[in-house]
């Protein structure tokens, strides 16, 4: 692939493999590549390129409405249209707001309808109740519709469950968010105990490395804040170099800039960032999310008032697989397996990076042993192809107000603060309200001299013979 400082969208997963003396009975897969974006559903983002691109998915036709008062179906309509331009600010994405967009109502074990989305929006803004339902045509989001032309998209790959982002995340290396639907100071300060596919990477002799910009959000595990995975971590500038040179891990995990600033933008695609910068906002999807035959991961129940038995998923996220051996437009709906009621979600991540490697590793939870993996997307081709595309559009901004990193910092810029203050020992930060005042701009510089502080005490307490298992504690030792 060219290099391109255009991200593509949610889940980007980028399958390398040695290309000599390659039978059909061998797996050719070497390396996985993993890129998480950040707010923006299926509808959204590759909606439009069925009508526009003739791909064969369940996109939008533009009939798919929603009405502005889901108690009365006379009240008047918002439908879907090709017209979305930049995002700002950000549709609640809430498990409780998700809840009403996906049943259009307090009855969850009803059918989803997915015709929520305007009536709960209207309660922020006409613009925004407007915007839930604007998906972008292929032309605003070139380096998206070329990738999802010449390699494959899925069109049934949903969110691990009706939630916000963090939860959500800590499914894709998990299998499971540990009982929480929402952000969990709690965890936060502790780190997340679940074991984790890097841990099952380790285990089994291979290695994997992470790549941030801002700071690691794989550092909400507390397994990965141990002194012996602290060389794991590498500057995301470096992810080309070892690319370039045949260097990558069994895999290696993206994350981009968080914080947008003159100069240096933000290019994880969460609103009110520009996606051109970036190319998951929970907006308008039509397809229900599923919500029978689904495994709880580990039998924790989540928090009241709804206790969530993680027993449906959220809405869908687009998500572009990208490799030599794929066929050209290929599209990927439901798995083959390993149960009838299997979906594509972010736990079908380890549960394939486990079945590709022959990982001997027990799976993490129920819910990747249930989740459908998507070895068999590569497995049509006896040969690598040599017509994939070396060059990627340049994308034209979309943004058409002027950055301001003066701005008051997001709910989930303020989750990622929280982590660091966590990392750095600032404990009392947390809860004091300080960090929800930062700006972009002083949350940018807290983070970086956090995560810096963090790694460096790390790797002098490495260099000092400390145990691997170990983790700094910087509240403690006052490094």
């Amino acid at each position: 692939m060219a290099k391109s400082s255009h991200f593509p969208p949610l889940l980007l997963l980028v399958l390398s493999a040695w290309c000599i003396n390659f039978h059909a009975a061998q797996n050719p897969i070497k390396n996985v590549v993993v890129l998480v974006m950040e707010n923006r559903s299926f509808d959204h983002i590759l909606g439009w390129m069925k009508p526009n691109l003739g791909l064969p998915f369940d996109g939008l036709t533009g009939e798919e409405c929603n009405h502005r008062n889901v108690y009365d179906p006379a009240s008047p309509t918002i439908c879907v249209s090709p017209t979305a331009q930049y995002v700002d600010p950000d549709p609640d994405h809430s498990f409780e707001a998700i809840r009403f967009q996906v049943f259009a109502s307090d009855n969850a074990s009803s059918p989803p309808t997915m015709s929520g989305f305007v009536q709960d929006a209207l309660t922020l803004s006409e613009e925004t109740a407007a915007a839930v339902m604007q998906g972008f045509p292929p032309a605003k989001l070139p380096v998206y519709a070329t990738l999802a032309s010449e390699f494959a998209v899925f069109d049934r790959w949903f969110s691990s469950l009706p939630g916000p982002t963090q939860p959500n995340r800590l499914f894709v290396y998990s299998a499971t968010s540990h009982g929480d639907t929402s952000h969990n100071k709690k965890h936060l300060i502790e780190g997340y105990p679940q074991r984790t596919i890097f841990d099952s990477i380790r285990d089994e002799g291979r290695d994997f490395a992470v790549y941030a910009t801002s700071l690691p959000t794989t550092l909400f595990y507390r397994n990965l804040r141990k002194l012996k995975y602290v060389f794991k971590f590498h500057r995301f500038s470096t992810f080309a170099k070892h690319a370039a040179r045949g260097d990558l891990k069994t895999l290696s995990v993206l994350e981009p800039r968080y914080f947008d600033l003159f100069g240096k933008e933000a290019n994880d695609d969460h609103p009110s960032h520009d996606v051109a910068n970036g190319q998951w906002v929970v907006k308008e999807d039509h397809v229900p999310t599923p919500n029978v035959g689904i495994p709880s991961p580990d039998g924790i129940v989540g928090p009241e008032p709804f206790f969530f038995n993680f027993d449906r998923l959220g809405v869908r996220v687009p998500t572009i697989m990208v490799s030599p051996w794929i066929k050209k437009g290929t599209v990927v709906s439901r798995p083959n397996g390993p149960t009838p009621t299997s979906e594509y979600e972010h736990s079908s991540i380890p549960a394939t990076i486990k079945k590709i490697f022959n990982l001997s590793s027990d799976f993490l939870t129920q819910r990747d042993a249930w989740a459908g993996t998507f070895d068999n997307v590569y497995s049509e081709l006896t040969s690598p192809r040599t017509d994939c595309p070396e060059l990627l559009p340049v994308v034209p901004p979309l943004r058409v107000t002027e950055l301001n990193e003066n701005r008051r910092i997001s709910e989930f810029q303020s989750e990622l603060v929280q982590l660091a203050a966590a990392l750095n020992g600032d404990h009392h930060m947390i809860d004091s309200g300080v960090i929800e005042g930062m700006s972009v701009k002083e949350a940018d510089a807290y983070v970086n001299h956090a995560v810096a502080r963090f790694f460096k005490a790390s790797k002098e307490a490495i260099r000092k013979g400390a145990d691997g298992n170990e983790i700094v504690d910087l509240a403690t030792n006052g490094q």
